[in-house]
C-alpha cells in the first residue's frame, strides 16, 4: 500500500501537496486524528491524503489555509496540479474503472474502449498510426472482463448518432460493432441511448468523458482527450460532470427508441 516514503515531489504536484500536507502538519506538532477533526473527515482519509492515495479536496485546501494561516499555499499547490498533465491519469482511470459500481459514459465520435469489438478497436489503432495493436487491443480486452463478471457495474451510455453513422473498420467490421452494441444493451447492467440528429447541440460536444463511482460511493471523473486525458476528483468539478451528464440525457432517446435506430444503421449497412 502507498505510503508517504513513495511520493515523488519532484514529479508530480499532487505528490508536492501530499508531501507538503505532512510536512505542515508535524511542523505545528499535530497528529494525523487532529487534523482531521479540522477537516471533519475521519483519521484514515488524511492517512490518504498524506500518502498521495486520495487526492486533498479544494475545500480542505481552504480550510487548512484558514486555520495554519498559510497564505492559500495548499489552495495554490491543488490549483497547480489540477492544471499540470500527470503522466500516470489514465492508469488511474483504468484502475477506478475495474472498481466502480456505477459508470456513465458519454461520446461523440467513437464507441468507448469497453464496448467495443477487435475489428473497430483495430481500425482505430491502423488510423492512429499503430502498426500493430496486439499489445494495445489485450489490454481493452482485458478492460472489457468487468461487464462479465459476476457483479458488473451498472453502466450507462449515452453516444452522438455520429458514433453509430461514421464507418470504422468497413462496412461490414462496423455492421459487427453495431450488432455487439445492441447485444451489449440487452444486458441488465447495461443502458444505452442514442443522441440523435434531431437533438441539435448539447454540452457533450466539446468532448467525451466518463464519470466512475465507486462502491463506497465515491466519484471520480476521466476526460478524454487526443493523446492523455484528464482525471478529476475534485467534488465540486465532478458534480458540474454530474450536471452536464443530465443535459446530455436529456437530448437522448429512450432505451428502446436507440436500440430501433442501431438496427436501422446495420440494415443500411447491408
Amino acid at each position: 500500500m502507498p505510503s508517504a516514503n513513495h511520493l515523488d515531489p519532484d514529479s508530480s504536484m499532487w505528490d508536492e501537496l501530499a508531501a507538503d500536507l505532512r510536512i505542515w502538519r508535524l511542523l505545528r506538532n499535530m497528529s494525523q486524528t487532529q487534523v482531521a477533526d479540522i477537516l471533519g473527515v475521519n483519521h484514515s482519509t488524511v492517512s490518504n491524503y498524506e500518502s498521495g492515495r486520495s487526492k486533498l479536496p479544494e475545500k480542505h485546501a481552504e480550510t487548512l489555509d484558514y486555520v495554519w494561516r498559510t497564505g492559500g499555499h495548499f489552495v495554490r499547490l491543488r490549483r497547480r496540479a489540477e492544471s499540470t498533465h500527470d503522466p500516470d491519469w489514465r492508469r488511474q482511470s483504468t484502475e477506478y474503472e475495474a472498481n466502480s459500481a456505477v459508470i456513465r459514459q458519454y461520446d461523440g465520435l467513437l464507441v468507448p474502449g469497453l464496448l467495443q469489438t477487435e475489428g473497430y478497436a483495430r481500425a482505430g489503432f491502423a488510423s492512429a498510426g499503430i502498426a500493430s495493436g496486439d499489445e494495445f487491443w489485450n489490454e481493452r480486452l482485458s478492460r472489457q472482463t468487468i461487464l462479465k463478471r459476476d457483479e458488473p457495474p451498472q453502466l450507462y451510455v449515452l453516444l452522438d448518432q455520429a458514433v453509430i453513422t461514421r464507418h470504422s473498420g468497413g462496412r461490414a467490421g462496423m455492421r459487427e460493432q453495431l450488432e455487439h452494441l445492441l447485444e451489449l444493451s440487452e444486458l441488465p447492467h447495461v443502458v444505452l441511448r442514442i443522441i440523435p440528429w434531431e437533438g441539435g447541440s448539447h454540452m457533450g460536444q466539446d468532448g467525451a468523458f466518463k464519470m466512475m463511482t465507486s462502491s463506497k460511493g465515491s466519484d471520480v471523473v476521466y476526460v478524454e482527450a487526443a493523446h492523455e486525458g484528464r482525471l478529476i476528483t475534485d467534488p465540486t468539478k465532478v458534480r458540474d460532470f454530474g450536471l452536464r451528464w443530465e443535459r446530455i440525457g436529456a437530448r437522448a432517446l429512450g432505451e428502446a427508441p436507440s436500440r430501433g435506430l442501431i438496427a436501422d444503421q446495420m440494415e443500411a449497412m447491408k
